[in-house]
């Protein structure tokens, strides 16, 4: 049994400093590979850094380099070039983290909105999946989702998806997968299991989203880290009624076929 763990700060200080022993445990418990997400352009160069440090390793590591939204106005004249660069480089499988936020007030709505749209057109532009934050402000994504996948098909994940099936079922009709993240597993989270449990089963995804949110029973723990993807998988196997064994081979086989790896 082989688990995926799709999004993973381990560039982070948090997992960054004690990183062979994060990934020793996750290797103790199936986890077999993981995304390093960037946020910036420092965090993406150190998540490719460490995708190819890892690549030969017991749990292999994969990057994706972009800005986050929050991010997006602290961002210096020439990061976006550099990121550009960056996803050229070998064991880069994707862009972002990008999306919207507008439970911060971090960067202006127009500022992440131009980000958000800078990665989709590289997205369309190079074929590489994009890897979506949204928070409290579905229609704003919906509405820039719907934008580019006009022109183009979109190749992407909602990211530690929270949003109503309704959210979920316009971004599968575009083409998106659904990642769900520790926050599923929490008892007062029965909207998102719900909605995890719609998915179709090739289209689903599972995540840490390490350090952060941690999974039932080790809730309010830290640091997250990608061991624990375990947990969010059997939480969703049982709202699935399906297997463990089931569900790390069907989420494994959607993170490959979308990231392009093996």
């Amino acid at each position: 049994m082989e688990w995926f763990d799709t999004h993973a700060h381990l560039s982070y200080a948090d997992l960054s400093e004690n990183l062979p022993q994060w990934l020793e445990t996750a290797a103790a418990a199936g986890v077999t590979r993981v995304v390093a997400i960037g946020t910036d352009l420092a965090s993406s160069r150190a998540s490719v850094a460490l995708a190819q440090a890892y690549s030969q390793a017991a749990v292999q590591v994969w990057a994706a380099v972009g800005i986050h939204p929050n991010e997006s106005a602290k961002a210096a004249s020439g990061d976006w070039e550099a990121i550009c660069e960056l996803a050229r480089q070998d064991r880069v499988v994707a862009l972002g983290e990008t999306g919207l936020d507008l439970y911060w007030d971090d960067a202006p709505l127009a500022v992440q909105q131009e980000n958000f749209r800078r990665h989709l057109a590289h997205s369309v532009a190079t074929g590489l999946p994009v890897v979506i934050h949204s928070r409290d402000c579905d229609a704003e994504i919906l509405a820039a989702l719907r934008e580019f996948s006009a022109a183009a098909p979109l190749r992407g994940v909602m990211h530690s998806f929270t949003g109503s099936w309704e959210t979920a079922r316009e971004c599968l009709d575009l083409g998106l997968m659904i990642s769900f993240a520790g926050m599923a597993t929490y008892k007062n989270a029965a909207a998102i299991r719900e909605v995890a449990g719609q998915v179709p089963a090739d289209r689903l995804l599972i995540e840490t989203d390490c350090p952060f949110l941690t999974p039932h029973p080790h809730r309010g723990q830290r640091p997250n880290h990608p061991a624990m993807v375990v947990h969010t998988g059997r939480c969703l196997a049982v709202v699935r009624n399906i297997s463990e064994r089931q569900l790390a081979a069907e989420t494994t086989a959607n993170a490959c076929r979308l990231f392009g790896v093996s």
